[in-house]
């Protein structure tokens, strides 16, 4: 196009219009997240969530809970996706759908990929490895690939608290 044709005030009425009327810039539905508990009745946060400042930063991509006496449970509905050996951990990674994804580590698998899984039902034993201490399960949750905060999902996320700045 004409440079003048771009720079006159109708056509650039014409485009802010487009844009605003665009389907791109109309706001994307979020997906509910499933209704999610820890996978462990009675255990507690060990080791807190911290997200990393970058998708390569350090960080603890999820929490880890104890003590774990023996039987992991499915933390949601969903389908097993993944149930089997990491590096020296044994993982079950369950979809629930709308882009929800828990894992699990380290446990020795009592179910397999494609099982359906209902909220409660035991997935697994705790096992040893990764970086989660004896007796504890490290749980990952992600949403579209981003790792977030289990506890978001059971509106357990610590109040945030302002500090002062000098």
């Amino acid at each position: 196009m004409h440079p003048r044709i771009l720079r006159s005030p109708a056509s650039t009425a014409a485009l802010a219009l487009l844009l605003a009327l665009a389907p791109w810039g109309a706001a994307a539905a979020v997906d509910p997240p499933p209704s999610w508990r820890l996978p462990v009745s009675g255990a507690r946060v060990l080791v807190p969530f911290e997200a990393p400042a970058h998708d390569y930063g350090p960080g603890h991509r999820g929490i880890d809970i104890g003590p774990v006496d023996d039987v992991v449970a499915a933390p949601a509905d969903g389908v097993v996706a993944f149930a089997g050996t990491v590096v020296d951990r044994g993982v079950v990674s369950i979809d629930h759908g709308g882009g929800w994804v828990t894992s699990v580590e380290p446990v020795t698998p009592t179910v397999a990929p494609g099982d359906v899984v209902r909220a409660g039902d035991p997935i697994g034993r705790i096992s040893e490895g990764g970086h989660a201490g004896p007796g504890s399960l490290h749980v990952g949750v992600r949403h579209d690939g981003e790792y977030v905060n289990p506890l978001a999902l059971m509106g357990r996320v610590p109040r945030a608290v302002l500090l002062p700045c000098c």
